[in-house]
């Protein structure tokens, strides 16, 4: 069985360093996440999950009793985005590519090469980035899960696609949440 680190935030096809996502507020705890101004909140939530809506949503059910609560209401949240809501949160991950973290040795240039191929093929069928969570992966997984996925997720139709882009979007927010409530200061 692999170790399972701490939820990865995943990443984009343009996120800083491929393998790292945008810049996120680092774990403030839930309490303290519970007593933050509506605008503080939004600026949290819109750091998980770039969908205006979706923030608005989750903000307006505080106080979370617990984060799973929390986790729940993002995961609804989710769920109910209507494709102008992902497209904008979609557009939030966008940023641009660099080399995953982990990824050395021997063909990791070549396979860099492949995987910016990879994402300009994908934006150019699916007319978004391409998102995949890689929470519980070790650094030296992410390259190989990435070009599997992307290479997979190319042969799906559009409207399946977006329905595997918005599942992993949500993933995403998720593991970010998770990473916002890890601790309070």
């Amino acid at each position: 069985m692999r170790p399972v680190q701490p939820p990865w935030c995943g990443i984009s096809s343009r996120a800083p360093g491929s393998a790292l996502p945008r810049p996120r507020r680092e774990g403030i705890g839930l309490g303290r996440f519970n007593a933050l101004s509506r605008d503080d909140t939004l600026a949290a939530l819109l750091s998980c999950c770039g969908s205006r809506r979706w923030a608005e949503r989750v903000a307006a059910h505080r106080p979370y009793p617990d984060p799973e609560s929390l986790l729940a209401a993002s995961d609804e949240a989710c769920y109910d985005l209507t494709a102008v809501e992902l497209d904008e949160a979609l557009a939030e991950e966008s940023l641009s590519p660099q080399p995953l973290v982990g990824a050395r040795g021997p063909g990791t240039l070549a396979a860099h090469t492949a995987l910016r191929a990879a994402h300009a093929e994908y934006e150019r069928r699916f007319r978004h980035v391409f998102v995949i969570c890689l929470d519980g992966y070790r650094d030296e997984e992410l390259l190989d899960q990435v070009l599997s996925g992307i290479r997979t997720r190319l042969g799906n139709e559009p409207d399946e696609e977006r329905a595997v882009a918005a599942d992993e979007l949500r993933r995403l927010a998720r593991g970010r949440l998770i990473r916002l409530m890890s601790s309070e200061p």
